[in-house]
C-alpha cells in the first residue's frame, strides 16, 4: 500500500485551489527561479559568475528530484490504489505527471545550453484558457503556456503504472542505440543482422543529430529509449544545409546498391531507408517557412501506449524552440504514412 509519506505528497500536490502544499510550493519556487536565472548556466569555471552557475545546477537537481518523486507517486498510485479512488484521482495525477515530465526536461535543456536567450512569453491568455491549481501555474511558466490546446487531452481509460524519463539528448548517448530502440519500427533482432544498420536510424534522425542536436529530446521507459522529439529552430537554413552538405555525404556513405545486397530479413526496410537518402526532398513553400519558421519531428515506439508521455515530448520540444524565439512550427508527413498521421492526430 501507499506509505504515509506518499499520501502526504499526494495531498500537498492537490491542497486547495489557490493555496499549495509544501511540495507543490517548492516545485513552483524552484521552477520560477531556474527559468529567471538560466543565464548563469554554461559560464566557464573561471568566470566571475561561476558560483552562480553552480547554484543554478544545485537548484536544478533539487527540482529534478521533486519531479521524479511526483512521477513515482503516479506509478505507485496506479499500482496500489483501490479502483474507485484511482478513477477519481488519476486524471489529476496523470496531468501533473505529464506536466512535470515536460518541465523537468525543459530545465535539463536550459542547463545544457552554452548560449541562452531570453525566454519569450506570449500575451496573457484568456481566463478560460488555463486551469487552476498546480497544473495551471506550471503551464503558465512554460514558454508555450498560452497555447491551451496543447494542454488538454482526456486521460487514458486504462491507467498505466509505467515510469517515464524525458531528457535532452546527451553527448554520451549512443546515437545508434537511441534511434534503433526508440525510433525505428524494425525489430531489434534485425539490428545484429544488417551489416550497415545505421542507415535505418539515420533516415529518421540523422539530419537533426548532425545539424540541430541541441533540440533533440529522448523519452525512456524501464526498457530503455522509446521515443524522440527533434527540431530545427531555423528550418529554412536547416533544410538548405541538409540538402547541400548532409545529404550528399550520406548518399556517398550509403550507395543505392547497398539496398539490394543485404540479407533477406529486413531487406525491404533497408532498401527503403537507402532509397530515402537518394530521393530528392520536396521543397517547403516559402509561405509555410515565413509563418512557421521551425521544423519538428516526433515519434514513439509501439509499446508507448500512454499519449500523455508523447504529449510531454511535444511540450518540451516546443518550449525549447519558443524559448529561443520561434513563433510557429511545422512537420513533414507523407500522406501515405498512416502511422505518423495517427500519431500526430492523437496529439491533437
Amino acid at each position: 500500500p501507499l506509505t504515509l509519506e506518499e499520501v502526504r505528497t499526494l495531498v500537498e500536490l492537490f491542497y486547495l485551489p489557490y493555496h499549495h502544499g509544501a511540495l507543490a510550493q517548492e516545485l513552483l519556487e524552484h521552477f520560477r527561479w531556474l527559468r529567471a536565472n538560466s543565464l548563469s548556466v554554461g559560464v566557464p569555471a573561471t568566470a566571475p559568475d561561476a558560483c552562480g552557475g553552480a547554484r543554478w545546477r544545485g537548484r536544478a537537481q533539487s527540482f529534478q528530484r521533486l519531479c521524479a518523486r511526483a512521477c513515482r507517486l503516479h506509478s505507485r498510485f496506479v499500482s496500489t490504489a483501490g479502483r474507485a479512488l484511482l478513477y477519481d484521482l488519476h486524471p489529476y495525477l496523470w496531468d501533473i505527471r505529464n506536466m512535470l515530465l515536460a518541465a523537468s526536461a525543459f530545465v535539463l535543456w536550459l542547463g545544457c545550453q552554452s548560449i541562452t536567450a531570453p525566454i519569450l512569453l506570449g500575451r496573457d491568455a484568456e481566463p478560460w484558457a488555463r486551469r487552476g491549481g498546480l497544473f495551471g501555474e506550471l503551464q503558465a511558466l512554460l514558454p508555450v503556456g498560452n497555447s491551451c490546446d496543447l494542454f488538454y487531452h482526456p486521460p487514458p481509460l486504462f491507467p498505466s503504472s509505467q515510469l517515464y524519463l524525458l531528457r535532452p539528448l546527451l553527448p554520451l548517448d549512443k546515437v545508434g542505440a537511441v534511434a534503433w530502440r526508440g525510433c525505428s519500427e524494425v525489430s531489434q533482432g534485425l539490428q545484429a543482422q544488417l551489416s550497415r544498420a545505421p542507415a535505418l536510424p539515420g533516415r529518421l534522425l540523422g539530419s537533426f543529430l548532425s545539424l540541430s542536436p541541441e533540440y533533440t529530446f529522448v523519452l525512456e521507459d524501464e526498457g530503455g529509449p522509446c521515443g524522440y522529439a527533434a527540431g530545427a529552430l531555423h528550418a529554412e537554413g536547416f533544410l538548405q544545409q541538409r540538402d547541400s552538405s548532409w545529404l550528399p555525404a550520406t548518399r556517398h556513405k550509403y550507395p543505392p546498391e547497398l539496398g539490394t545486397g543485404g540479407p533477406a530479413l529486413g531487406q525491404d526496410a533497408l532498401e527503403e531507408a537507402v532509397l530515402f537518402f537518394h530521393r530528392e526532398p520536396l521543397a517547403v513553400p516559402q509561405p509555410v517557412l515565413r509563418r512557421f519558421p521551425s521544423l519538428v519531428q516526433l515519434g514513439t515506439a509501439p509499446r508507448v501506449l500512454d499519449v500523455g508521455a508523447s504529449r510531454s515530448l511535444a511540450l518540451c520540444l516546443l518550449s525549447a524552440l519558443r524559448a529561443n524565439g520561434s513563433r510557429g512550427v511545422f512537420c513533414q508527413v507523407s500522406d501515405a504514412d498512416r502511422q505518423q498521421l495517427s500519431f500526430y492526430s492523437k496529439l491533437g
